[in-house]
C-alpha cells in the first residue's frame, strides 16, 4: 500500500507519526512519501521539502512568503499525482492541505490530466461546531473522509457529505507523571505541601503579552488568602524570552520549566492543585492529569467582536463541551479581569472535586482506555482504501 500524506506543524506531526505507526503494524508493507517533521520522519519518511516552510502563522508572516507557499503547494499536488499512492491524507494545515488536496482531485497539475481518483482522508475535522459551519460543506469538495478527535464531531462532517470516524484524542495516549515523579519535583522546589499553582498564559507571543500581566494580577490577590502559594510556568517553545520577561513584575517568583524538558512539565501538571490556563487544548492535557482548573483568554479588539458574533457556542473549554457540563470557570474578552479570574481561582482550591466527575468523563469520551488514537487512525484509513478498492 502507498501513503502520501502531508502536515505542516508540529501537532500535525505528531499524529502523522502515530498514524504511520498504525498503519504499519496493519499493513507492514505499506510506502510513505509526503511531507513532515521529525517525528514521521523517524517513522519513515522522507519529507519532500523542511515541515518548517509551512509552520507560518498569521496575514503577516505569511504574506512575504505567498509566493513561495503556492509554488510548494503545486510542487506537493504534483508530486502527489506522480505517486499515485492508495490514499492522500492531509493532517491539519487546511490553508496548505486542502489547496493540494483541490489541485489533486482536480487531477490536472502544469497542463497534465493523471486520471487518478485519489482517496483524500483529512485528520482533525474543522470545529464547524464553534463557528464558520460553511467550512464542512467546502472542504466536503475536495475530501473524502474524516479522522475526527472528538466524539461529538463526526455527525457535522456527515452532514455536509463526508465519511468521518471518531478516532480519539492524542491526549489519552501521552504518558503522565507518576505519584514518584509528583513528589520528586515538589522536594527538588522545596514545595513540600505549599499550594501550587500552575499558569499557563499561552504559547503565542500574543497571548503572552495580552495574558501575562492579568495572571500576575490574580495570582497576586490569590497569595493574600494562601500565603504559602507557590507558582510554576511550563514555558511554550519559541516564548521563552517574552515569558521570562513578563513574569519579572509578579508578586510570586515562579518556577519556570523550559519547552524542552518535557519530564519536568508533567510532573508539573501532576503536582499543581490548581491551574489557571489560556483557553485551547491545553484543557484536555489538565484534564488528563486530574488539575482542577480555570480558564482565561482574550485577544484584540477586532479579533474579540468578530468572534463574538461568529460563535455557535456558550462554552469554549473542550472539557465543558465533550463532557457536556459547564464546571470550569471561564472568564473571556471583557471578562477577563482579575477581579473576576481571582474568586474562581480560589473556590477552585477550595473545592477542587467539583471537576473530577467532567475529567474523567471527558477522558472516557476521548477514547482513554481503548485502543491508541493512531491505532483507530489507521484502520479507519485501511477501511477507506478497501472500500475504494472494491469500486
Amino acid at each position: 500500500m502507498k501513503v502520501f500524506v502531508i502536515a505542516g506543524e508540529p501537532s500535525g506531526d505528531r499524529l502523522g507519526a502515530a498514524l504511520m505507526a498504525g498503519l504499519k503494524s496493519l499493513a507492514p508493507q505499506v510506502e510513505f512519501q509526503g511531507v513532515g517533521g521529525t517525528a514521521m520522519q523517524a517513522e519513515g519518511l522522507t519529507s519532500l521539502f523542511p515541515m518548517s516552510e509551512l509552520s507560518i502563522m498569521g496575514i503577516a508572516e505569511v504574506a512575504p512568503k505567498y509566493f513561495h507557499l503556492k509554488r510548494r503547494i503545486r510542487e506537493t499536488a504534483k508530486a502527489v499525482t506522480l505517486a499515485d499512492p492508495d490514499v492522500l491524507i492531509t493532517i491539519d494545515s487546511p490553508d496548505f492541505c486542502l489547496r493540494v488536496a483541490r489541485i489533486v482531485k482536480e487531477d490536472e497539475v502544469e497542463g497534465q490530466t493523471f486520471g487518478h481518483d485519489i482517496p483524500v482522508v483529512h485528520y482533525v475535522a474543522p470545529s464547524v461546531w464553534a463557528w464558520r459551519p460553511k467550512r464542512a460543506s467546502k472542504m466536503a469538495e475536495w475530501v473524502d473522509h474524516v479522522l475526527a478527535l472528538l466524539p461529538f464531531e463526526p455527525p457535522y462532517m456527515e452532514a455536509a457529505g463526508m465519511g468521518c470516524d471518531f478516532v480519539g484524542h492524542p491526549v489519552v495516549a501521552e504518558e503522565l507523571a507518576s505519584d514518584n515523579e509528583v513528589k520528586a519535583f515538589r522536594d527538588t522546589h522545596d514545595l513540600h505541601d505549599a499550594p501550587l499553582l500552575l499558569a499557563l498564559p499561552g504559547s503565542r507571543r500574543g497571548e503572552v503579552t495580552r495574558l501575562a500581566e492579568r495572571f500576575g494580577d490574580t495570582i497576586g490577590r490569590v497569595a493574600q488568602t494562601h500565603k504559602g502559594l507557590q507558582v510554576v510556568v511550563p514555558v511554550a517553545q519559541g516564548v521563552q524570552d517574552l515569558v521570562q520577561a513578563q513574569v519579572t513584575n509578579w508578586p510570586i517568583k515562579p518556577i519556570l520549566i523550559p519547552a524542552t524538558d518535557i519530564a519536568a512539565k508533567r510532573a508539573a501538571f501532576g503536582a499543581a492543585d490548581v491551574a489557571l490556563a489560556a483557553s485551547g487544548t491545553v484543557s484536555l492535557e489538565l484534564a488528563a492529569s486530574g488539575t482542577p482548573m480555570v480558564i482565561a483568554y482574550d485577544m484584540n479588539w477586532i479579533s474579540r467582536r468578530l468572534i463574538k458574533r461568529l460563535l455557535k457556542i456558550d462554552t469554549v473549554t473542550l472539557v465543558n463541551l465533550v463532557s457536556e457540563s459547564r464546571v470550569v470557570p471561564e472568564f473571556l474578552g471583557e471578562d477577563c479581569t482579575p477581579d473576576r479570574i481571582a474568586p474562581a481561582v480560589l473556590d477552585t482550591l477550595a473545592n477542587p472535586d467539583a471537576q473530577k466527575d467532567a475529567m474523567r468523563l471527558t477522558m472516557e469520551r476521548l477514547g482513554q482506555g481503548g485502543d491508541a488514537p493512531g491505532l483507530r487512525a489507521a484502520q479507519a484509513v485501511m477501511n477507506v482504501v478497501s472500500a475504494r478498492s472494491q469500486r
